[in-house]
């Protein structure tokens, strides 16, 4: 009788005596907490163009310094750009005036 008495839990496969018996599902968990938030920031922010083969598209993002940095992607091709004097400056014509508004929106006006 003493033997069954042992063995009784033997269907959980965990015993109450094991602190550690729960940390396995809790990095299961932090797993798919993390899988589902990459899928919600994916969602959020349209990124699901990065992972297509066909789409174009240009991000500009602009450092606190003040520098400014173009990716570009076309197909599979990745092209990283960062703007400096150099790279920004050469001969050309002027096409007209841009305007900042007061609550951040940009007008064009054409010479």
């Amino acid at each position: 009788m003493r033997y069954l008495k042992i063995n009784q839990d033997r269907g959980t496969g965990f015993s109450d005596n094991d602190p550690m018996s729960g940390v396995a599902n809790l990095f299961d968990l932090g797993l798919v907490f993390i899988v589902g938030l990459l899928i919600a920031l994916f969602g959020a922010y349209h990124l699901q163009d990065l992972l297509s083969q066909t789409s174009e598209m240009t991000i500009v993002k602009k450092s606190p310094d003040g520098q400014i940095e173009i990716i570009e992607k076309k197909g599979k091709k990745i092209n990283a750009m960062k703007v400096t004097k150099e790279t920004a400056k050469g001969k050309g014509e002027r096409l007209g005036t841009a305007y900042q508004l007061e609550d951040g929106s940009m007008i064009y006006i054409p010479d």
